[in-house]
């Protein structure tokens, strides 16, 4: 789809907001304050269009209140063309693209992007454990630290980068997190929580994953020092092109990545990810191989818009963002 049918199938604010309301209230409305599904329609002549009432609690709500996109005064269809932006490139999109792209101020489309991101953040009900072959890897992200004269930065894992632990099931979706090493015992309860121990690992000679793999159905790794990078079909190059991911588009689209923010990038990256299906596709040698194609990209706006309800993101007294119960400078 392009923007063109983007623009046809969302003619007018209020198709936009009916597009909404049938994502999220595919039940019939139902009051973010209290959960009552009793309402009215606000039709005085003062009141804004989509503004309803809870018969039970009173209280005034619309389809944006209490999500992402609470008190949003952007009509929208800019929302719409924000995610679909998000969802349809390959490495994300910076806050300077989207505003042009948008037509809204930078700090308002670094916002957007934050809220989308806070939408495409799984939840905990709707994240399986990984099974069958299940890839892990970890990355560490972070620039290199700028010349200073007279100091020697220390090399490698001995750096400040943030270390990210992923775990991947083959033709299937990637879960990660940030971990402050990749020692055991910081790896161990993550593998645990994201992976089923019938499962069948394949990672690097990382000594902590020999020691993990101990506790799975069965455990197979190659020797990245010896420059052995497949050995049949034991690899861990799926899990390597997920990292590859995060390096591309930290280097070609964000350039800096901070702690604070980190997680909601991957959660981003992830969410495309885990939105493919396994193709089959023949080769140019009439050979058969599995490729992963990304879903429509409606199907993706309608899996965005189905986590909305009950995630708040608003703007901090510094100039950041608030989401529950955290503030991000």
């Amino acid at each position: 789809m392009n923007i063109d049918q983007l623009k046809q199938q969302f003619p007018t604010e209020a198709s936009c907001r009916d597009f909404f309301e049938a994502i999220m209230w595919p039940e019939g409305r139902i009051c973010p304050h209290c959960s009552s599904k009793k309402s009215y329609i606000i039709s005085c002549k003062t009141a804004r269009v989509g503004l309803y009432q809870c018969g039970k609690c009173h209280r005034q709500f619309s389809v944006t209140t209490k999500t992402p996109m609470h008190s949003t005064k952007l009509c929208l269809w800019k929302w719409i063309l924000a995610m679909y932006c998000m969802v349809n490139s390959s490495k994300g999109v910076s806050s300077v693209i989207m505003a042009k792209w948008i037509g809204v101020s930078q700090k308002t489309a670094w916002k957007i992007c934050h809220a989308i991101r806070e939408l495409m953040r799984p939840s905990n009900p709707e994240k399986p454990l990984l099974k069958n072959i299940v890839e892990l890897d970890e990355k560490y992200i972070g620039g290199k630290p700028r010349y200073q004269n007279g100091i020697t930065h220390k090399p490698g894992k001995a750096t400040e980068k943030q270390c990210v632990f992923v775990a991947v099931e083959r033709q299937g979706p990637v879960c990660s997190a940030l971990i402050d090493s990749d020692r055991a015992a910081e790896i161990s309860p993550v593998v645990n929580g994201f992976v089923e121990k019938s499962a069948h690992l394949m990672t690097d000679h990382n000594k902590a994953y020999l020691k993990i793999g101990q506790q799975f159905a069965s455990h197979s790794w190659v020797n990245h020092s010896e420059k052995e990078y497949a050995r049949g079909d034991v690899h861990n190059n799926t899990a390597e092109s997920f990292n590859a991911l995060l390096e591309r588009a930290k280097m070609g689209v964000f350039h800096y990545l901070s702690k604070k923010h980190l997680q909601r990038y991957i959660h981003e990256i992830g969410f495309r990810w885990n939105h493919r299906e396994p193709v089959k596709k023949k080769s140019a040698n009439g050979e058969e191989k599995i490729i992963m194609k990304p879903l429509p990209v409606m199907d993706m706006i309608v899996s965005v818009l189905r986590r909305a309800a009950g995630r708040q993101i608003r703007r901090s007294a510094k100039g950041g963002i608030l989401i529950f119960d955290q503030v991000f400078a």
